[in-house]
C-alpha cells in the first residue's frame, strides 16, 4: 500500500470516533460536505477582508485563513466516513461531494486571488489562477475518465495534498509575520529587487502548486489514454503488432485513386501497382490499397558512389496516383510516418527502423553474394532479402482500416535468385 493511503487510514482511525458522533447525532453526509462548503466560504470571506482592512505584508488573516483551509478540509474526509460508517453510500451523494468539492475549491481560490491582486502580489496571483486551472483539471480528468469506464487516480496534487499544502504554508506565513515582521526582505547582491520575503512561504507553494497540478492532470490523461486505448484495441500477436505498425506507417498516404485492373492470386487487390523502375540503388518499396502511390527507400550515396553513413537511407514519394513523379517526404512525414530511423551497429552493418513503428527492425547491410548493400527483414522465422512490402486493404475507417493481410517479398538470404513470398494474414 502506498504511503498516501497508509496515511489516510491512520487519519481515518483518528477520526472514526469523532464520525460515529456525527452519525449519533443524525449528521448525513451531505449535510457534512455542505458544512465543508460554507466553511470554504469562510475562508474566502477572511482572505476578502484581510485584503480590505490590512496593509500588505501584514498576514495574519493569511495565517486564519490557513487554519481554516485545514478544518475545512477535515470535512472533506469526514463526509466519505460518515457515509461508510453509516451505511449512508448514495450515487448521488458521491455526486454531491464531489460537486460541492469544486464549489469549494473555487471559492478559496477566489479569496486567494483577490487577497493577491489587492495587496499588489499580481505575479503570484496570476500562479494561484493557474493553480486553480490545474486543480480543476485534475478533478476533471478523473471524473470524465470514470464516466467511460477506466479508473484514474494518479498523481502527485490531488486535492488532500493541495488543503494540505495552502492549510500549511498559509499558518506558517501568519506566524512567520509575528516573527520577522512586515517588511522582511532577502536580496542578493547584483539584483534590483527582493528574492524573498515574508509572504513568499504562502505564494511559492502556490506557484509549485500551479506546477504539479497541470503535470498531474496531463499525467491523468495520458494514463487515461492507454487504459481506453487497450479497452478498444486490445493487445494482439507480435505478427499483428508488426501489421499496425505498418498500417500506422502507410495510413496518411491515402488519396482519392480510380479504379484500376485486379491483381491475380489469392485475395488480390483490384488495383494494379506499378514496379518502381530506374531508380538508382533502390532498396526496396512500400505499397497498399486504396492508390498506387508508393514508398521508396533508397541507398544514399555521395557523388562517388560511397555509402553516406550519418544518413544511409532516403526516403521519398513516387507518387503515381497523382502524377507528379518523384516528391520529397514533407517534415511530418518524414518525422512522425515515412521516416527511417538508422543506427550503425558496427563493420558496416545498419539497423532500420521506420519512425511510426519502431519494433519492425531491418538490417542494412553488404551480401557476400553480389557486395552490394539490401535490406533484410525477418518474416515467419525467415530471412529475407527485402524488395517489396505490401499491404491489403479492404474497408474500414481512415484511421483504423480493415487489414487483411501484409504481404513481403524478396528473396531468399541465402540464395538470393530465389524470389520468396511471405504473407501475414490478420
Amino acid at each position: 500500500m502506498k504511503l498516501r493511503d497508509n496515511l489516510q487510514q491512520g487519519i481515518y482511525k483518528v477520526i472514526n470516533p469523532f464520525v460515529k458522533g456525527l452519525i449519533k447525532i443524525g449528521l448525513t453526509p451531505n449535510m457534512v460536505t455542505t458544512i465543508g462548503l460554507l466553511l470554504n466560504i469562510g475562508v474566502a470571506v477572511i482572505f476578502v477582508i484581510g485584503a480590505e482592512k490590512s496593509n500588505r505584508g501584514e498576514l495574519e488573516y493569511v495565517g486564519w485563513a490557513g487554519a481554516l483551509v485545514l478544518f475545512a478540509g477535515l470535512f472533506d474526509m469526514l463526509d466519505g466516513q460518515v457515509a461508510r460508517l453509516g451505511n449512508m453510500s448514495s450515487k448521488f451523494g458521491a455526486m454531491y461531494d464531489s460537486v460541492l468539492d469544486r464549489y469549494s475549491e473555487m471559492v478559496m481560490f477566489l479569496g486567494i486571488c483577490y487577497y493577491l491582486v489587492a495587496h499588489h502580489y499580481f505575479l503570484s496571483s496570476l500562479f494561484a489562477f493557474i493553480a486553480l486551472i490545474g486543480s480543476m483539471m485534475v478533478s476533471y480528468t478523473r471524473a470524465r475518465a470514470e464516466g467511460l469506464g477506466v479508473e484514474c487516480k494518479g498523481g502527485l496534487m490531488q486535492r488532500p495534498e493541495r488543503v494540505v499544502t495552502i492549510g500549511v504554508f498559509a499558518i506558517a506565513c501568519g506566524v512567520a509575520y509575528n516573527f520577522l515582521g512586515a517588511d522582511y526582505k532577502i536580496f542578493i547582491p547584483g539584483i534590483k529587487f527582493h528574492v524573498f520575503e515574508t509572504m513568499s512561504i504562502f505564494t511559492l507553494p502556490i506557484t509549485l502548486m500551479a506546477i504539479m497540478t497541470n503535470i498531474t492532470a496531463v499525467n491523468r490523461l495520458r494514463e487515461a489514454k492507454k487504459a481506453l486505448d487497450a479497452k478498444e484495441f486490445p493487445k494482439t500477436s507480435n505478427k499483428a503488432a508488426v501489421i499496425v505498425g505498418l498500417v500506422l506507417f502507410a495510413g496518411l498516404g491515402f488519396s482519392n485513386s480510380t479504379t484500376l485492373k485486379a491483381q491475380t492470386g489469392d485475395d488480390p487487390s483490384p488495383l494494379t501497382f506499378p514496379t518502381p523502375k530506374n531508380i538508382s540503388n533502390q532498396l526496396f518499396y512500400v505499397q497498399r490499397d486504396p492508390n498506387i502511390n508508393t514508398i521508396i527507400c533508397q541507398l544514399n550515396v555521395d557523388e562517388d558512389g560511397n555509402l553516406i553513413k550519418e544518413h544511409p537511407v532516403n526516403v521519398f514519394w513516387m507518387r503515381y496516383a497523382d502524377k507528379e513523379g518523384k516528391k520529397d517526404l514533407n517534415y511530418i512525414q518524414r518525422k512522425f510516418a515515412y521516416g527511417i530511423q538508422t543506427k550503425d551497429i558496427g563493420n558496416g552493418n545498419y539497423e532500420l527502423r521506420f519512425v511510426s513503428y519502431k519494433k519492425f527492425p531491418l538490417l542494412l547491410t553488404k551480401s557476400t553474394t553480389d557486395k552490394k548493400y539490401h535490406v533484410y527483414a525477418t518474416a515467419n522465422n525467415k530471412k529475407i532479402l527485402l524488395d517489396r512490402i505490401f499491404l491489403r486493404i479492404e474497408g474500414g475507417t481512415f484511421w483504423v482500416p480493415n487489414v487483411k493481410y501484409v504481404e513481403i517479398k524478396g528473396y531468399e538470404a541465402g540464395n538470393p535468385t530465389k524470389a520468396i513470398t511471405e504473407r501475414i494474414k490478420v
